[in-house]
C-alpha cells in the first residue's frame, strides 16, 4: 500500500476582527483555533498527521538525503549547464546566499509542529493511554529527527521548544543534541514494543520504537565522533554512554522484527521488472515498499500533481534519473530524470567485482546488458560519467507486448491514471534500513559485533572479515550507497580528506567533452552549510552566519 501523509491545514493563531459586540461574544461554530482545537483523539491524529507530513516537504536540493550524496565522494553535481546549484554543493561553494533556505524553513515548520501537538497533549480527553503514548512518541521522535537532521546540516542552529514565535541565537550543539537525545529515549519508553512483522500495512511509514532506537544510534555516534565527546548529553544531565546506547541496539535487533532480506537487490524497484535481464537472470523479485528491512521510511503518493509535486511523489528519483536520452525504450528499465549526482567512478573502481552489491547499486551506462543504447551528452547533460545509481533511478516498465512504450512500474502497479514521468515516481526513501542497524551495532562494540558485521557481507556472498573499525569503514561505504550517509560519516569519523583524495583528476564529460574534474574539501566550513541569509536578516543579525560562508569568495565560478 502506497500512502502519503497530507498535510493537515490548522488555523493555529487566534481569530481577531472587529466588528459586532454580539458576534465577538458569540461561540466560533465554523472555525478551529486553539480556543478550540484540538480537544479529541481525533484533533491530536489529524495534528500528528501534519507533523509527518513534513518529512517528506523538502525537494530534493533542499534534502539532505540528496544534498549529502553530492557533497560526499560517491557522486558529483551533474545535472545540466544551467543547474547550478547541485555543482556549488559538490564544490563545497554557494550559487546564492539562500541556497538552504527551503530546506531549514521546512525542518522548523517540522518543529513548530510537533512543539504545538505536544504542548496540547495534555489539554485533550484521550480515549486511552496507549493512544496518547503513542501520539506522543511519534511526535517526539519527529522532533528529534528533524534537529538531527538540521544540526548535521547546519551545526549549531537555534533551539526552539516551545511553539512560540521567538527570536534566538544558536544553542550549543550540547544542549541540541540532549533533547535529541532526550526525545529519542521518550519514545522509546512510549511507544509500543509491537514486531514489524505483526505491525498492520495501514500503519506503514509510522515512527515505531525499534525507529526511534536506530535513529538514537545514528545520533550517538554523529555527535560523539565529530564533537570528540564519549557520552551524549539529555536533558537531566544524566548523559548516555556508548554500552547504554548498545542496548538499544541489541534490542532493537533482537526484538523489532525487522531482518534483511534474501537478497540484497530485492530492496530496489529494479528487481519489479522481469523484462529486464538482470532481474530475470539473477531471480530477483522486489520485496516492495514497506518491506521488513525499512526500519524507517518516507512515504510517497500514487496522487502526484503540479499543485504540491515535491509531497506527494519522490522527486530524489527524478533527480537521479536518466538524463536527455533520444527514446526510453532504449534505456529500458531506466527512466527519465534530471541527471543529477553522476556517480563517481571512483566508487566502481574501488568496488570488488564479486560483491553483487556493486552492479545492484550502480548503472553502468555503457554495458549493452545494462542498456541496449545510451545518447552521451543528452540533454546537454555535464559532469557526465555514464555511471548512474541504481537504488533510487526511476524505473520503467513496457506498456503492452509491442515493447515500444514504457511508463514508470508505478502506474500499473497501483492503477495510476497520471503517466507524466514527473509525477510518477513512488519509491519509498529508507531513511533506515536494518543492514545499518546492525553496522552500528557492530561499530558500537555490541558483544554480538562479529555476528552483526558478518550478517552484511554473507547477505551478499562475501566472506567473514574482523569487525575493525577500518572493515567497518568499507563495509558502510558500499552496503549504504547512495542512501545520505557516506559524507555525515566521513564528518564523525573525521575522515574529511577522502572527499578530497576520492575526487581528484576524475575523468567527466560535460556534453560528451572530456575534461578532469576535483573536489577539495573546505575545512574552514567544518563540513556545515551556509545559513541562508534572509533568515539572518530576518532574525536582526541575532543568527550567525557558519564559519567559511561570509563574503563573495565563496560563490561557485
Amino acid at each position: 500500500m502506497n500512502k502519503i501523509i497530507y498535510i493537515v491545514a490548522l488555523a493555529i493563531a487566534a481569530f481577531a476582527m472587529a466588528g459586532c459586540e454580539n458576534f465577538l461574544d458569540s461561540e466560533n461554530l465554523t472555525k478551529k483555533d486553539t480556543s478550540n482545537y484540538p480537544q479529541t483523539p481525533e484533533d491530536a491524529d489529524q495534528l500528528l498527521v501534519g507533523v509527518y507530513s513534513m518529512l517528506g516537504r523538502c525537494e530534493p536540493l533542499g534534502f539532505s538525503y540528496f544534498i549529502s550524496e553530492i557533497m560526499s565522494d560517491n557522486c558529483f553535481g551533474g545535472g545540466g549547464p544551467d543547474d547550478r546549484s547541485c555543482k556549488a554543493m559538490d564544490q563545497f561553494k554557494k550559487s546564492s546566499e539562500d541556497m538552504f533556505r527551503w530546506c531549514w524553513r521546512a525542518r522548523y515548520m517540522g518543529i513548530f509542529r510537533a512543539n504545538f501537538l505536544l504542548s496540547q497533549l495534555d489539554g485533550i480527553k484521550w480515549d486511552s493511554e496507549e493512544h496518547r503514548n503513542a501520539v506522543e512518541g511519534e511526535t517526539r521522535m519527529m522532533r528529534a529527527f528533524f534537529y538531527f537532521d538540521l544540526s548535521r546540516m547546519f551545526g549549531t542552529v537555534p533551539l526552539v521548544t516551545g511553539p512560540e514565535a521567538v527570536n534566538l541565537p544558536k544553542a550549543p550543539a550540547e544542549e541540541t543534541f540532549a533533547l535529541i537525545a532526550s526525545d529519542l529515549v521518550a519514545a522509546i519508553s512510549l511507544m509500543p514494543d509491537t514486531k514489524a512483522s505483526d505491525m498492520p500495512r495501514s500503519d506503514n511509514g509510522r515512527m515505531t520504537r525499534w525507529a526511534a532506537e536506530a535513529l538514537l544510534a545514528r545520533a550517538w555516534l554523529f555527535y560523539t565522533g565529530y564533537y570528540n565527546k564519549d557520552v551524549m548529553p539529555t536533558v537531566d544531565g544524566a548523559g548516555l554512554t556508548k554500552a547504554q546506547v548498545c542496548a538499544y541496539v541489541d534490542d532493537c535487533v533482537a526484538n523489532s522484527g525487522h531482518d534483511l532480506l534474501s537478497d540484497f537487490r530485492n530492496l530496489w524497484p529494479y528487481s519489479h521488472v522481469q523484462d529486464y535481464k538482470y532481474t530475470s537472470e539473477n531471480g530477483l523479485q522486489w520485496a516492495g515498499d514497506g518491506n521488513i528491512e525499512e526500519v524507517m521510511a518516507i512515504k510517497y503518493s500514487t496522487l502526484g500533481t503540479w499543485d504540491v509535486i515535491s509531497q506527494k511523489s519522490n522527486q530524489v528519483c527524478l533527480y537521479y534519473g536518466v538524463r536527455g536520452q533520444r527514446n526510453y525504450v532504449y534505456s529500458f528499465p531506466f527512466g527519465q530524470g534530471w541527471g543529477f549526482a553522476t556517480v563517481n567512478p571512483k566508487l566502481w573502481e574501488d568496488w570488488d567485482d564479486a560483491d553483487i552489491r556493486k552492479r545492484g547499486s550502480v548503472i553502468d551506462c555503457l554495458d549493452k546488458s545494462e542498456m541496449r543504447l545510451y545518447t552521451k551528452g543528452g540533454g546537454e547533460a555535464s559532469e557526465e560519467t555514464y555511471y548512474i545509481n541504481k537504488k533510487h533511478c526511476p524505473i520503467n516498465v513496457y506498456t503492452d507486448n509491442t515493447k515500444q512504450n514504457v511508463v514508470n512500474y508505478s502506474v500499473p502497479l497501483y492503477g495510476m491514471t497520471e503517466t507524466n514521468f514527473q509525477l510518477t515516481n513512488t519509491q519509498d526513501i529508507i531513511l533506515i534500513r536494518f543492514s545499518d542497524v546492525l553496522l552500528m551495532g557492530a561499530e558500537l562494540g555490541s558483544a554480538k559485533a562479529q555476528d552483526y558485521f558478518d550478517r552484511v557481507r554473507s547477505r551478499v556472498g562475501l566472506t567473514s572479515k574482523p569487525a575493525t573499525l577500518q572493515n567497518i569503514k568499507d563495509e558502510r561505504r558500499f552496503e549504504l550507497a547512495f542512501e545520505g550517509e557516506r559524507y555525515y560519516d566521513l564528518l564523525r569519523w573525521h575522515d574529511e580528506r577522502l572527499i578530497t583524495e576520492n575526487q581528484t583528476n576524475i575523468q567527466i564529460y560535460d556534453r560528451k567533452v572530456p575534461r578532469k574534474k576535483s573536489v577539495s574539501f573546505r575545512a574552514e566550513t567544518g563540513g556545515f552549510l551556509q545559513i541562508p541569509l534572509t533568515e539572518i536578516q530576518l532574525s536582526e543579525g541575532v543568527l550567525t552566519q557558519n564559519p567559511g560562508w561570509e563574503g563573495s569568495d565563496n560563490y561557485l565560478e
